[in-house]
């Protein structure tokens, strides 16, 4: 019930996760977010988790230059998703910018395009990264 409240005060979302960009589509305004699909993880010890150190354009300038112990990586590839933990993370970085205005945590209705080719199990993940990511 709660969730239904606060979809009421965010936007209907369409998402294009694709290999180079992710494009999100807002009902009513148009396209509203066009980033690279990288995403920079920094690993700080040996089992400590990962943590996110820049997403989207930010990310794309650190390919090829990172330090040790910051990967920057494409999380898709061929149009499915390559790393699921990465990809729901990038998700819930853009879903947070574009709602950047928002006083709750946002819970949009998402459409999120899936290629033709795609398996039940790509499309499984993409369906439950995209869920994971709020």
């Amino acid at each position: 019930m709660f969730k239904k409240f606060r979809g009421m005060f965010s936007n209907d979302l369409s998402i294009d996760l694709g290999t180079a960009n992710t494009l999100i589509y807002v009902k009513g305004q148009g396209i509203v977010l066009n980033e690279p699909s990288v995403v920079a993880i920094r690993q700080d010890r040996a089992g400590s988790p990962k943590s996110v150190a820049a997403v989207g354009h930010d990310a794309k300038q650190m390919l090829g230059r990172t330090p040790g112990n910051i990967a920057a990586i494409r999380p898709m590839k061929d149009g499915v998703i390559a790393d699921f933990f990465v990809t729901e993370k990038m998700l819930q970085h853009f879903i947070k910018q574009v709602h950047s205005n928002s006083f709750m945590r946002p819970s949009p209705r998402v459409l999120v395009c899936v290629p033709v080719g795609a398996t039940q199990v790509e499309r499984r993940a993409i369906r439950e990264s995209a869920q994971g990511a709020g």
